[in-house]
Formats: C-alpha cells, structure tokens, sequence
C-alpha cells in the first residue's frame, strides 16, 4: 500500500509540473495560479497535520502566492508526502481540526486519498482556466498516462 500511495504522490507532482508552463504560456491567468496556489496551500495545511502540527489550523487556504515558487513548494509538499508515508502507519489514525476549529479524526490512507482526489480535481478547474486564457492543447494528466512513462 505504501509504493501504491508513493506512486500516486509521484503522479500528483508529475501533473501539477506539467501545467506550470503552460500557465506560464498563458500568461499566468489569475484563476488558474489562485487554484493552483490552493492546491499547494491545502497539501501544506494536511501535512501539518498528519505531523500533528497545530499552525495547520491558521492557514490560508486560498494564499496570494506567484507562479513563479509553485515548482519549489510542490518539491517540498513532495518531499514531505513521501516521508509521511514511508515513516507512518497507513492505518493510524490522525486526530485534527478543521480551519472552522471542528475535531476530526480520519485515518492516513483516508487523508492520502482526499489530498490526491483534492489536486485532481482541481488541476482539471486550471485546465478550463488555461482553455478559457486561450491554450488550444492541454497536456495530459490522466493517470494512467503517468503510468506508462
């Protein structure tokens, strides 16, 4: 389960580089460097947590960050997700709370899957974005294209 979960992590940041230009071509719309700055803003608030951190609870899910440092942070959200996942049982579970302050608990292999899920989704917003901003020709992030590599 832990190369599965590697594996998907590999994908996530495998997908999210492969937008970076072409955000970039299209002259960086709004939209799209706001989501994606969420997507890495979000994955940072959830390692936090998983390492029991309690500035998970502070964050700003919607930050002003520039195109221009999504490469190095999603490095570093890389990083720390497989670290996570190599040094945790999959099957523990994770006490939190919600930006709202609401306690929660959810397993790891449940956090590993929503924060996945979480950035699919939302690189599929990114990429009406870019369509809307004019880019004629997505790359491909489907999943099982990253498999073939």
């Amino acid at each position: 389960m832990k190369e599965y979960f590697t594996n998907l992590f590999k994908y996530d940041r495998y997908s999210s580089l492969l937008l970076l230009p072409v955000i970039t071509e299209a002259g960086n719309p709004a939209k799209a460097v706001q989501i994606m700055a969420h997507i890495l803003a979000a994955q940072q608030v959830w390692i936090d947590r998983c390492k029991g951190l309690s500035n998970a609870n502070n964050a700003e899910l919607w930050p002003d960050w520039q195109a221009d440092t999504f490469e190095q942070l999603m490095q570093d959200c890389h990083m720390q997700w497989l670290s996570i996942i190599s040094d945790s049982d999959l099957d523990q579970t994770i006490s939190y709370k919600s930006l709202k302050g609401i306690a929660f608990e959810s397993t790891l292999t449940d956090i590993l899957t929503h924060v996945i899920n979480h950035g699919t989704h939302h690189r599929g917003q990114i990429g009406q974005y870019l369509k809307f901003a004019g880019i004629e020709e997505l790359p491909i992030l489907d999943y099982i294209a990253f498999t073939r590599i």
